[in-house]
């Protein structure tokens, strides 16, 4: 216990580096999932914009990283990392690790709750005069809100565990400090610090996901 009192000033600083980490990729990822998952939406067989070879191409690619264990490709861009001026450590190199796995989950996350949206919602503003790209960037996203707000949360979710298992390669945040100062140094109070601390994000994440997501319901 003692040994924890004199680590907080690092427990504190590795619990900035997760939020650090996760904001960032959350960002990176969040965006980029989200144009993948409108391609896909878009480009599907009937829907706005069909084209076979896009849809073809997205969902071979979306299908080939997603199922990718993330400590295996934690492994696997490190080489892509140092190629664009990255060290394989470091929170850095956990953004963009974070980053390339976060947005193609991202992605098929999008495109599922799109689907969600009623054809007559999207025919009926069609016959109104709107025109396909305004409903695709507008009117669906508005439609599957609440959705994607959930889904985005389970996103976020997602990202903290990866943030504790990038810290298995000197990646920062909680893991890492778990890692080092708990498991290396047989001290299990600082392992559970870490992990009551990332057990209040992953709730105070999904506390406020949920309730956003009734909000928009009640409107």
């Amino acid at each position: 216990m003692d040994r924890l009192i004199d680590l907080l000033p690092d427990l504190w600083e590795a619990t900035a580096e997760t939020l650090y980490i996760v904001s960032f990729s959350l960002v990176l990822g969040g965006i980029a999932g989200l144009l993948i998952g409108l391609a896909l939406y878009a480009t599907r067989a009937g829907s706005l914009f069909p084209n076979r070879v896009v849809f073809g191409f997205l969902n071979v690619l979306v299908n080939f990283f997603r199922p990718i264990p993330f400590v295996i490709l934690l492994a696997a861009v490190q080489p892509l990392a140092r190629s664009v001026n990255i060290r394989g450590i470091g929170p850095e190199f956990g953004i963009f690790a974070i980053t390339i796995a976060s947005m193609f989950a991202i992605s098929r996350i999008v495109e599922q709750n799109l689907l969600t949206v009623k054809p007559g919602v999207i025919e009926a503003a069609r016959a109104a005069g709107a025109s396909r790209s305004r409903v695709l960037f507008r009117l669906v996203p508005r439609e599957a809100l609440a959705p994607l707000v959930l889904g985005y949360t389970f996103i976020v979710v997602a990202l903290v565990d990866m943030t504790a298992i990038a810290g298995a390669v000197a990646a920062g945040g909680l893991g890492e400090f778990a890692i080092v100062y708990g498991f290396k140094q047989f001290n299990p109070w600082v392992t559970w610090a870490a992990v009551l601390i990332i057990i209040v994000i992953v709730q105070l994440v999904q506390f406020f996901g949920n309730g956003l997501a009734r909000r928009i319901l009640r409107r």
